[in-house]
Order: C-alpha cells, then sequence, then structure tokens
C-alpha cells in the first residue's frame, strides 16, 4: 500500500513541473517573435474568445458601441409615455410649424390639362416637449419607419391632383430629434398640382402657377404655418422640364380661408414661368402671314385666268382652315379667343377678301348687264356715239343720256365697257334710275374714260377695271399696319 502511494506521488511530481513551463516558454518565445511587428499581437483561441465576449459591455469616450445601449434607453425613455396622436401644446397654445422648399425639378407644364409636375422636398420643424431629453446626444436622426411612432403635422396639398411620395430603395423620409425638444420632419414627393392658365395673349402670355398648403384637420387656433425667412431652395442645375417656357421667380402669400370646419391657415407659393415665343411663331405666326400674302398673287394673273385665280384663292382659305384648327389642337377648351386666334382670324379674311375680290371683278367685268346695240356699234374699230336730239327733245325726254363706246386704252388691251356712267341731262343734275345701280353711277366709274357730272367732282371714283392695281397696293398696306397695330398692342399689354 505504501509502495502505490509512493508512485503516485512520484509520477504527480513528475507531470506538474512538464505542464508549468509550457506557458513560460511560449511567453519567453512571444516578444522574441513580435516585438519588431506593427499591430494587434496574437492571442490564443480562448483569450480571444474571451475578449469578444467582454468587448460589448465596455464603454469609453472612443467607444460607439458603448452609446449604443445609452442612446436605445434614451429613445425608450422618451417613446415609452409618448402619445402621438395628441399635438404638442394641446390645450394651452397652437403649435407652430416652420416651412422649408427644396424644389428639385420643377415641369413639364401641360397646357391641355392645366396643370404643371413638381418634385420637391419638403421639410417641416417644430417643437414637442415631450421630446426632450438629457444626454451627450445632440439629436437623433431617425428614419422613416420611426415617423408612425410620432406626432406629425397633417398638411396636404390643396390644389394637387396626384401625389407620388419615393420609396426606393427606401421611403424617403427622416426624422431628427433634438435635445431640446426640436423636431424636423423631411420627405420628398412628386406632385402633380393644378394651374389655371389664362391665355388671352397667348403666345405672349406669363403665368403664375400655385402651389398652396395648409392643415387638413387643425385650424388656425391649433396650428400655424410660418416660412423660415422664407428660404426657398430652387436647385436650376437640374434638368428642368419647363420646354416652352422660362423661370422668372417666385412669389408667397399667406392667407387664412373660412370652410365650414373652422379657420385654415394656408401657404401659398407661386412659381412665375413665361411663354418661349420662338417654337409658336415657327409653327403659327409664319405659315399664316405668308398664306397670306401668297393670296395676294392673283392680283398679278389676268382676270381672264379664272381657274388659276379660284384654284389659288381657295386654296389659300383651305391652308389658313387648316392653320386655325391646328393651333387649337393641343390647346384648353376656353370660351375666348387668345391673341393667335385673332391673328389667324385676320389673316383668313385677307385671303377670303383676296378670292372675293376676283369674284367681283368677274361680276362686273363678264355679267354686267348691257344696253341694246346694234352689232355694227361694238366692233372694236368702230367709234360710234349715239347722237344727242335736240334740246327741246332732251327736255320732252328726261331719260336721254349719252353713251360712248370705244376701246380702252389704259386697261392693258383689253376692251372696255359698252357704256359709260349714266349722265343726267337735266338742268338740276337729278340723275334717273334705269341702267348701272345708284352707288354704281355716283362713285364708281365703270369706263376707262369717265367724267363725272359738276357736283360729283372732288369724290373719290374707283375703275373697277383697275381693281388689281387697287389690290396690289390695299391688301399689302393693310396688312402691314394691322401687323404693327397687334404687335404694339400684345407686348405692351
Amino acid at each position: 500500500m505504501l509502495t502505490k502511494v509512493l508512485l503516485i506521488l512520484l509520477g504527480l511530481s513528475i507531470i506538474l513541473p512538464s505542464r508549468s513551463e509550457g506557458p513560460h516558454v511560449e511567453s519567453e518565445n512571444g516578444p522574441s517573435a513580435h516585438d519588431d511587428v506593427y499591430g494587434p499581437r496574437p492571442q490564443a483561441a480562448e483569450e480571444k474568445l474571451l475578449s469578444e465576449e467582454t468587448k460589448p459591455t465596455l464603454s469609453g469616450p472612443h467607444s460607439t458601441l458603448g452609446k449604443l445601449p445609452a442612446a436605445t434607453h434614451i429613445l425608450n425613455s422618451i417613446l415609452n409615455n409618448y402619445d402621438h396622436k395628441l399635438r404638442p401644446g394641446i390645450g394651452e397654445k397652437p403649435t407652430v410649424v416652420t416651412v422649408e422648399l427644396s424644389v428639385n425639378t420643377l415641369g413639364p407644364i401641360s397646357i391641355l390639362d392645366m396643370e404643371y409636375t413638381i418634385d420637391i422636398t419638403f421639410c417641416q420643424t417644430w417643437y414637442d416637449e415631450r421630446l426632450r431629453y438629457n444626454g451627450s446626444f445632440e439629436s437623433f436622426v431617425l428614419n422613416g419607419n420611426m415617423v408612425s411612432q410620432l406626432w406629425i403635422p397633417d398638411t396636404f396639398f390643396r390644389n394637387s391632383k396626384r401625389t407620388q411620395e419615393h420609396v426606393i430603395t427606401m421611403p424617403n423620409q427622416m426624422v431628427r430629434i433634438h435635445k431640446d425638444g426640436k423636431v424636423l420632419y423631411t420627405i420628398r414627393m412628386t406632385i402633380d398640382a393644378g394651374c389655371l392658365l389664362h391665355m388671352l395673349k397667348f403666345p405672349m402670355d406669363s403665368h403664375s402657377c400655385p402651389l398652396s398648403f395648409s392643415s387638413f384637420s387643425y385650424p388656425e387656433s391649433e396650428m400655424i404655418y410660418k416660412w423660415e425667412d422664407f428660404k426657398l431652395e430652387i436647385n436650376e442645375k437640374n434638368s428642368w422640364k419647363l420646354f416652352q417656357f422660362d423661370f422668372t421667380g417666385v412669389t408667397n402669400i399667406t392667407e387664412t380661408v373660412s370652410t365650414p370646419t373652422g379657420d385654415f391657415m394656408v401657404m401659398t407659393l407661386f412659381f412665375n414661368v413665361s411663354r418661349r415665343f420662338g417654337f409658336i411663331a415657327f409653327q403659327n405666326y409664319v405659315p399664316s402671314s405668308v398664306t397670306t400674302m401668297l393670296s395676294w398673287v392673283s392680283f398679278w394673273i389676268k382676270k381672264d385666268s379664272a381657274p388659276a385665280r379660284t384654284s389659288l384663292g381657295i386654296t389659300s382659305v383651305l391652308t389658313m382652315t387648316t392653320l386655325g384648327t391646328f393651333s387649337r389642337k393641343n390647346f384648353p377648351r376656353v370660351s375666348y379667343i387668345t391673341a393667335l386666334d385673332f391673328y389667324i382670324a385676320i389673316c383668313f379674311v385677307f385671303c377670303f377678301c383676296a378670292l372675293m375680290e376676283f369674284a367681283v371683278l368677274n361680276f362686273l367685268t363678264y355679267n354686267r348687264t348691257k344696253p341694246r346695240a346694234s352689232p355694227k356699234l361694238r366692233h372694236p374699230d368702230i367709234h360710234a356715239r349715239a347722237l344727242m336730239p335736240p334740246r327741246a327733245s332732251a327736255h320732252q325726254h328726261p331719260d336721254a343720256f349719252v353713251c360712248q363706246i370705244e376701246d380702252s386704252d389704259e386697261s392693258d388691251g383689253e376692251e372696255g365697257p359698252s357704256c359709260p356712267a349714266q349722265q343726267s341731262l337735266s338742268p338740276g343734275g337729278i340723275q334717273n334710275p334705269g341702267g348701272c345701280c345708284k352707288w354704281c353711277k355716283k362713285y364708281v366709274c365703270v369706263v376707262p374714260r369717265c367724267e363725272g357730272s359738276i357736283w360729283q367732282q372732288g369724290r373719290l371714283f374707283i375703275h373697277i377695271y383697275r381693281l388689281d392695281n387697287y389690290s396690289r397696293v390695299v391688301f399689302p398696306v393693310t396688312f402691314f399696319f394691322f401687323n404693327v397695330l397687334y404687335w404694339l398692342v400684345c407686348l405692351n399689354l
């Protein structure tokens, strides 16, 4: 028995010194192998596991993981008894919400639908005393998932038709809580808002497209909006989609709107734009003017060429009709005429008058009633003159008149009419009915060589066979003065 005990003691004395010498050797070899290397020293597997387990519990001024439990504790403490259904200061004072906008993209503006698209970042700031806390954190930034746990103003856009909130890759919302209770809520959205366009001066028109917002349920006695010194950021470097318009500035107003549910404070921004004139000029004004001037070519075509002049006149009228319809194709159905409509209508009148000028000339030339005369008197080489009866017979026949048939030396080589203007031979110069109409006898000379009576001297006589000559001057001059007056009025209004 004693020998067994001695053998056990001897074995223990051999094993224990060998185990105690192992760590000692590693500690001696450790510094010699890693003293010259910059970086963390290798650790044993058991020591590494222990360090990972104890690392989250460490706290220090430079340890971010050490502040995580503190931030969680603060959020839990302020949201523990927080009721997001009640506004701050309920029953005591109205909540003041400060608003700030950042315009990312403006446009396009739809003329046909009378609306425009705007992409904004909408910022609202208010104070909530229930969110005050003490700690080393100046503020907490929370993502959109925490918005439902806080009270948020129920702001809505009054003139919006469609509103889209951006949710890729996460909802574009942010909440920042400061230690003094200040809350900043930011959201990005795209709005299709209505814009009532007054097209009376189209295409020299300017518009102010509003963006109006207010609280949906809190009246002015409970919620007040105000601007942050009217701070509005406009990122014009972005690719704005105004196309036909130029951005000229922005204005704002604040008003109170009375509704059956109360008086609400309404904030409105006006984005001022003016139309670019180049596109409309080349699409409407230039074709209309050129078509009108093209209709005047018929004045230089002989009146015997009826098919050519008629085709040119009808083509001009139909072209103006097409241009008028095309200008209204992408246009709102307004009940008034615009400046462009008035211009096209006047051009249509000019083309129609050019066509009617030939119709009148053709009618008076070839369809006028002629007196009955012998065929011999109609020969172009014979100058026949109806002899005037004696003076006594003239008194007996007051309807007697002088009729002279002769060639026209001033009518481009064409034969003149067969009867001059009827002149009364009565002493009082009283004209008698018959033959040409009264206005024709008074003011219109129907032969190349026409001399009026004494009382007609000094009056304006129109030679119908020179109607084309008159039109070559009257139409261009009238159209020129119309354009001068039109552009002076439209550009100065």
